[in-house]
């Protein structure tokens, strides 16, 4: 999983990139806010990082509040590393927009229990949107169902993308998850089925 780190402070950001490294995470590192926001703008940008709170161009919070009102950052899970530790502060950073905060010097396995809760949303929202693109991906073929479907005024079979006929029930199966049960419709019985019995009466009475 890679990670976005951003201090400006060279020694915090060299410690906080050999932990997590050392962690086995992939670290991706900038020194300033501006950096930051750049980055994480790009496709396939980490989808957690940690911020510092007072840095050059954008700080921790202005960069929390432009990830939440942009729809391709809002997911993102952000932690803000801060010295400051009042109640206001930490409401500040929340309102913002921050999902979490590790306060400076940071103990390491208080960060490093932060990061994991990060890590397992970020998991939790990326299985979410594989699942939303599924039930999209089969809503999408149910509506194949509701365009114009070339149909045999006689047999009723249906032509296919491939211009092939197959039978009504093959095709709506195919595209849905619809189940047939075959059976007789009182019209047809009449017009088709009774006459048929009625031949094989005669037929049977003519043989005795």
């Amino acid at each position: 999983m890679r990670i976005l780190i951003v201090e400006d402070d060279p020694v915090s950001r060299r410690l906080l990139e050999i932990t997590l490294n050392n962690w086995g995470y992939d670290v991706m590192v900038t020194c300033d806010g501006t950096q930051a926001w750049e980055a994480l703008q790009q496709e396939g940008a980490p989808q957690l990082a940690i911020l510092d709170w007072m840095m050059p161009g954008l700080d921790g919070p202005q960069i929390c509040q432009k990830a939440r009102e942009t729809p391709v950052t809002q997911s993102i899970y952000l932690i803000l590393l801060t010295a400051k530790g009042k109640k206001s502060d930490l409401v500040e950073g929340l309102a913002a927009g921050a999902n979490d905060f590790v306060t400076k010097p940071f103990d390491r396995e208080e960060l490093r229990a932060r990061v994991r809760v990060g890590a397992r949303m970020v998991e939790l929202q990326k299985s979410l949107a594989d699942h939303v693109k599924e039930l999209q991906e089969a809503l999408s073929q149910v509506r194949q169902l509701q365009g114009i479907l070339p149909i045999c005024s006689h047999c009723k079979k249906i032509r296919d993308d491939q211009n092939s006929w197959q039978k009504l029930e093959n095709y709506i199966g195919e595209h849905s998850e619809a189940q047939f049960s075959h059976s007789v419709c009182p019209d047809c019985y009449a017009s088709i089925v009774e006459p048929e019995l009625e031949e094989l009466k005669r037929r049977r009475d003519a043989t005795r």
